[in-house]
């Protein structure tokens, strides 16, 4: 594992989630498939800014296995942070569909 992807997914953790919340952003730019399990656990955060930030990560990564976790999210989290985890299930889908043709 690269040493940029360790400490990102540590900052996961940390304490501030304006720490958190860039760790999951880089992580999402990063493209590291790698990163797609700590951003799935990161769904579950305490701060809703930081869900969200892992949400669209998520959608970034394009990975399939974060499909049935965001539909789970969105089915619990506020209607207003609904559209950007639709947004992201959205971009999973068109790679899975890219991926066919």
């Amino acid at each position: 594992m690269s040493n940029t992807l360790e400490v990102l997914i540590e900052k996961l953790s940390d304490d501030n989630e304006g720490t958190r919340w860039n760790a999951a952003e880089a992580l999402g730019r990063l493209g590291d498939p790698r990163a797609v399990e700590p951003l799935i656990d990161t769904l579950w955060d305490d701060d809703a800014r930081v869900r969200l930030k892992a949400a669209f990560a998520l959608g970034m990564l394009g990975d399939p296995r974060a499909l049935g976790p965001l539909q789970k999210l969105y089915r619990i989290e506020r209607e207003d942070a609904r559209e950007t985890i639709q947004e992201a299930m959205e971009m999973i889908k068109q790679v899975m569909a890219d991926d066919l043709k």
